[in-house]
C-alpha cells in the first residue's frame, strides 16, 4: 500500500507554552478523519530548556490511484 502524508503545526500558547487549543484540535482533526485522513504520530518540538512551542501532528492516509 502506497501513503501520503499531511503534516500540521499547531501553536501552543503561554509564556512557558504548554496550552494547546483543544477545540482547534478537535475540529481539524473531525474534518481530516472525514476527509479519509487517519492521525499516524504527535510530538512537541521543543525550545530551549525543554519548552513547547509547537506541537507537530502527522496525518497519513493510502494514495489514491
Amino acid at each position: 500500500m502506497v501513503w501520503e502524508y499531511k503534516t500540521v503545526k499547531l501553536r501552543v500558547k503561554g509564556f512557558w507554552g504548554g496550552t494547546l487549543d483543544q477545540l482547534r484540535l478537535d475540529g481539524m482533526m473531525n474534518e481530516l478523519g472525514r476527509e479519509g485522513w487517519e492521525l499516524a504520530a504527535a510530538l512537541p518540538a521543543t525550545e530551549s530548556y525543554g519548552r513547547t512551542r509547537d506541537v507537530v501532528v502527522i496525518f497519513k492516509r493510502p494514495k489514491a490511484g
